[in-house]
């Protein structure tokens, strides 16, 4: 098949709408279920290329969590602590596939922003997945494979609407590429740029060690950044995106903006809010938002009366402003990547208090000397990349 109809384009008034190949060759992919749109293919083909890369650069499964063509987060298939069951609503006790851990914690990122995501996987789709992926509200997934049992799973969501792509794990894309914008056509060179532990090598702070696993969650960073819409900048411990930044105009927004994410995360841990007292009948989605205000400054939108008895069995202590610094203090070990250089010393202040150890940036600002002296203040390790990964 050459092409594939939408429905409409980016929004119900941009009509005709299709994918297909210029060259006449076959789509690299084929719809097992539903009847995905525009902006699902737009996520559905960022997000396969990151995750396939992500599986290259570690050789781990890999998932990521797409809204709006930017990576709402991003994991690899490590094993979930009893905390990270506890957080994302994993049910059951049985221990779980690998490619199942790495979405789980790729949506777990950011469950906000992750409603009604589109999925990916590196590896192909398990029971393990489509079970989790029952009780969330997704839109999409793409994959290069599903078992029997998935596939029947799966094709019971949204009342059998569900989208369910496949995608070749072996299609490799054109050298160049083309779009059009205002009736203008742009053309470059597809970006293959590989991301690795070679990257890593040119650490120009004082501190030079960069463990193993500090490694592997810089290049988790760095390949989120380069499917990321740009300026990014994205926070990473134990092989899982914690806070992505996506889209901003100043380089500090986002440090700040995927700083706030990466604390809300952590939040999300303290005991206060793993102890919530939720009514039986709150769902995933309504706990994920009362989750979310009540740890922001708005949390008496939750906690005052005629509001918490219809979401709580009992009226919640607040989590005050002291207790939220002190447990945010208490973060340590995470790597943050940028896709562009900092500008200014004030992205590595932000990025160390929210527990930041690592750093990888291109490096290249005309202040590199600043940042570099502020990073060696905090004992901060730092490898300069050499190399921008804008995406628009």
């Amino acid at each position: 098949m050459n092409e594939l109809e939408l429905k409409y384009g980016c929004n119900p008034n941009q009509k005709p709408s299709r994918i297909f190949m210029k060259d006449g060759s076959d789509l690299p992919l084929q719809v097992l279920n539903g009847k995905p749109g525009y902006i699902n293919f737009m996520d559905a083909l960022n997000s396969w290329q990151l995750v396939r890369e992500l599986k290259e650069a570690t050789g781990l499964p890999a998932a990521a969590s797409f809204k709006h063509v930017s990576p709402a987060g991003a994991a690899v298939g490590l094993p979930l602590t009893d905390v990270d069951r506890q957080i994302y609503f994993v049910e059951g006790e049985g221990e779980l596939s690998p490619i199942a851990c790495a979405y789980i914690r790729a949506r777990g990122a950011d469950r906000l922003c992750s409603y009604g995501d589109w999925a990916a996987l590196s590896d192909v789709c398990d029971a393990d997945v489509a079970n989790y992926l029952k009780l969330e509200v997704s839109d999409g997934i793409i994959a290069p494979g599903y078992t029997d049992e998935a596939l029947e799973i799966l094709k019971t969501k949204k009342k059998g609407n569900y989208n369910v792509v496949q995608i070749d794990p072996n299609y490799v894309c054109a050298e160049q590429e083309c779009k059009d914008v205002f009736g203008i056509t742009f053309e470059q060179g597809h970006n293959f740029f590989p991301i690795n532990e070679e990257l890593l090598a040119n650490v120009v702070t004082e501190n030079k060690e960069l463990p193993e696993a500090a490694k592997i969650d810089l290049i988790v960073a760095l390949i989120t950044l380069k499917y990321t819409q740009s300026n990014s900048v994205c926070y990473v411990k134990d092989g899982q995106a914690i806070g992505v930044g996506a889209g901003q105009q100043s380089r500090i927004h986002c440090t700040r903006l995927a700083g706030s994410k990466a604390d809300t995360w952590y939040l999300r841990q303290h005991p206060k809010v793993l102890g919530l007292p939720f009514l039986d009948a709150i769902g995933r989605p309504s706990r994920d938002n009362a989750i979310d205000v009540y740890i922001s400054d708005e949390f008496d939108d939750v906690l005052r009366d005629g509001e918490w008895q219809k979401i709580f069995s009992e009226q919640p202590e607040p989590l005050t402003p002291d207790e939220k610094k002190a447990w945010i203090a208490t973060q340590s070990g995470v790597s943050v990547g940028s896709d562009a250089f900092f500008p200014f010393g004030d992205n590595v202040e932000r990025a160390r208090k929210s527990g930041v150890a690592y750093i990888a940036e291109p490096g290249g600002s005309i202040r590199d000397d600043n940042v570099i002296e502020t990073a060696n203040k905090y004992g901060i390790a730092m490898a300069f990349t050499g190399m921008r990964l804008f995406h628009h």
